[in-house]
């Protein structure tokens, strides 16, 4: 199997499964015991996680608060803001082409009558517009939240701009930044945001771990938890450490930091040459995004006249995706796309290529060639 689908999830870097055996056999000591080593250790381990991570994004290690997940971390930041802000249905500015953890969480606040909300279009390129979200700002505004990198397309939005437009205006400003974080340089202080969504499995770390950074004492105070209990990661995530986790999500935020700097550029050759061996051999494509301001690793594709579904059942030894895995089970066409006004038939002739860590330029010509074949045939040529 070639796997091509790293925008899905990640395989676990090998340093990272180093790092976690550990705490899965004999330091199990849980980080909140305070009266034995074993528990001394597991805090430390804690600790030591959260620095890294806190390296990755640029961040003092106080910022970050474990979660379950990017899920758990865009319901916190989202829910925790409208609840945090005391005001009667304060409003909330998001994208059309956020992420379902996002648009979900807004639907739910706005349906049950405890928030109003404002979803923005986005340009044809994918990107949304900083101006737009300073024209949709009004005085109940209490959170903006728009995505850093988007997981169909990989495109990147201006975030800084749009942080510093929220900033200005006295708005709590999250980014979801699960698939930005690890594949490019983030600095999320000198950006000014407020809160930032990351998550383990999309960085070659463990699945069921992530992160919400809090910049600061004023937007901490700002939240409202989800969980209430024994007041962990300062009162904001209840709930007995993951310590095998954090130490893998540690691990693999410390690898991501050393290989960024080469990992990005060879990716990008990757994703290049992959785009220009499509474009020679199959007619009748076209790139679903924009060409230039998008993930590395990143290529979503059109291939016109296709239904990709099938496609993808022609490529079983290929790993790919017609689009979000958290949309995957559902048939309607993506609704990232047809965000970015793209027709359904269109839609459904989409397939996302995701090139990772792992991948090699041997993997790269065999789906090429594979791929000309199977696209032949789908055209019955």
């Amino acid at each position: 199997m070639i796997y091509l689908d790293n925008h899905a999830t990640t395989p676990v870097d090998p340093r990272v499964h180093s790092a976690m055996e550990p705490f899965l056999t004999n330091a199990w000591g849980n980080a909140a015991s305070r009266t034995h080593k074993m528990g001394w250790e597991a805090k430390d381990a804690v600790e030591k996680a959260r620095v890294k991570i806190a390296d990755l994004v640029g961040a003092q290690p106080e910022s970050i608060v474990f979660t379950s997940g990017a899920t758990e971390s865009d319901n916190l930041a989202v829910k925790g803001s409208v609840w945090g802000s005391r005001r009667f249905r304060p409003h909330i500015i998001t994208a059309a082409t956020e992420h379902p953890a996002i648009l979900d969480t807004c639907d739910y606040l706005e349906e049950s009558g405890q928030a109003t909300v404002t979803v923005l279009p986005v340009r044809t390129d994918g990107r949304v517009d900083p101006q737009a979200v300073k024209d949709a700002i009004r005085m109940d505004t209490v959170l903006v939240t728009i995505m850093a990198a988007n997981n169909e397309t990989g495109v990147l939005n201006p975030i800084d701009e749009i942080a510093q437009i929220c900033e200005d205006k006295g708005i709590l400003f999250h980014t979801d930044a699960t698939q930005m974080a690890g594949k490019l340089p983030l600095n999320l202080p000198e950006m000014k945001v407020s809160m930032a969504s990351l998550s383990g499995h999309k960085m070659y770390g463990p699945k069921g771990i992530g992160a919400l950074y809090v910049a600061d004492e004023d937007v901490e105070k700002r939240l409202v938890p989800l969980f209430h209990g024994g007041g962990h990661e300062g009162g904001l995530r209840s709930g007995t450490p993951a310590v095998p986790l954090l130490v893998g999500l540690g691990a693999a935020a410390e690898a991501a930091r050393i290989e960024i700097p080469t990992e990005v550029s060879r990716i990008y050759g990757l994703r290049k040459n992959l785009w220009g061996r499509i474009q020679d051999r199959i007619r009748d494509v076209s790139l679903n995004g924009h060409p230039v301001t998008r993930l590395p690793g990143n290529l979503n594709v059109c291939f016109k006249g296709v239904e990709a579904e099938n496609l993808l059942m022609d490529l079983d030894d290929v790993a790919l995706s017609t689009g979000s895995a958290c949309g995957s089970s559902k048939v309607q066409p993506s609704h990232v796309l047809s965000a970015m006004g793209l027709r359904p038939e269109d839609c459904h002739a989409s397939v996302r290529f995701g090139i990772g860590r792992f991948n090699t330029q041997k993997e790269i010509d065999t789906v090429c060639q594979m791929l000309g074949q199977a696209v032949a045939k789908q055209r019955g040529i």
